[in-house]
């Protein structure tokens, strides 16, 4: 890719995929992290938040600003994944706690704000439930047209869900905030979904070899992962979120089918993504898993499996 860099808001439920994505986002040199929005999703906002503190403070990223968001989805229920990421949303890793100020206005307006500071600049990367961004488009309706693109990482088009049979996590939890976003207008939407990020893994041999890391993104690797190595005895983990943000500053990891996406909000088929003839979305279909492994880690400088 050439040598541009993305200024990037980065939209996050996190855990354990999240914390990575965080990673890669402040280890690139493809991409500037203006900020991060959290909300519940994973877990709740009140740990994702603190998760989020605690993965910058770790990685040294301390003067990138936070804003809390959505505590719950638009007209339901908070529901979690604890059962995936541990009771913390960070496989019970343990992190140091961290307690530096947060942005003083709250995410959907932080996205609105910055939006309106540099129009025309910023890409959104949401990698949770769409919760803010919704929220944000209710208040300023030209955000599509204030930022430069959108990517999504979020959706089965044509493979299951991983929450049920028809639903991916992110589009299940909140699918009233979805189906807002995909009808909205932007300039360029991509939906990462489970097409594609099923497709990239961190695999238990480098896992395993970065048993020895003691600071940095390495460590961070080692401890957050271990829970799903070691007492959920996985063979990898997805880097859903990692790829969602590597495909905002290099969009020719995949390949994508121009379409109109709706989503389905009630029932057996609540969170089903579907493709509906043309539109102004791209959905990744294919991915050059191996490029993107590559640049994974080389930017978090992990050691060879």
């Amino acid at each position: 890719m050439d040598g541009r860099v993305v200024p990037v808001i980065l939209d996050v439920d996190t855990g354990i995929d999240d914390a990575l994505a965080l990673a890669l986002a402040v280890a690139s040199p493809h991409v500037e992290l203006v900020a991060v929005t959290t909300l519940a999703g994973n877990v709740d906002v009140e740990r994702t938040t603190a998760n989020t503190l605690a993965v910058l403070d770790w990685l040294g990223a301390t003067d990138v600003p936070i804003h809390r968001g959505a505590s719950r989805p638009l007209v339901r229920s908070h529901q979690d994944a604890a059962f995936v990421h541990g009771t913390d949303g960070l496989g019970n890793a343990g992190l140091p706690s961290r307690a530096r100020a947060l942005g003083a206005d709250r995410g959907p307006a932080a996205m609105v704000r910055l939006a309106n500071q540099r129009p025309g600049e910023l890409t959104l990367v949401c990698v949770g439930p769409l919760t803010n961004l919704a929220i944000a488009l209710n208040v300023e309706p030209r955000l599509p047209e204030l930022v430069a693109g959108l990517v999504v990482m979020g959706g089965a088009f044509s493979v299951p869900g991983n929450v049920t049979p028809a639903a991916e996590f992110n589009i299940y939890v909140d699918p009233e905030a979805a189906a807002q976003v995909f009808a909205a207008p932007f300039k360029r939407l991509t939906a990462v979904g489970l097409d594609v990020t099923q497709r990239v893994v961190l695999s238990r041999a480098i896992w395993q070899a970065t048993a020895h890391a003691e600071q940095g993104a390495a460590a961070l690797v080692s401890r957050i992962c271990r829970r799903s190595f070691v007492e959920r005895d996985l063979d990898g983990v997805q880097l859903h979120d990692p790829l969602a943000l590597a495909v905002a500053s290099d969009p020719t990891l995949v390949g994508c089918r121009e379409s109109h996406v709706s989503v389905a909000a009630t029932g057996e088929e609540r969170g089903r993504t579907r493709e509906v003839g043309s539109g102004s979305a791209t959905v990744a279909a294919t991915v050059d898993a191996e490029r993107f492994m590559r640049l994974f880690t080389a930017a978090l400088a992990l050691p060879d499996a």
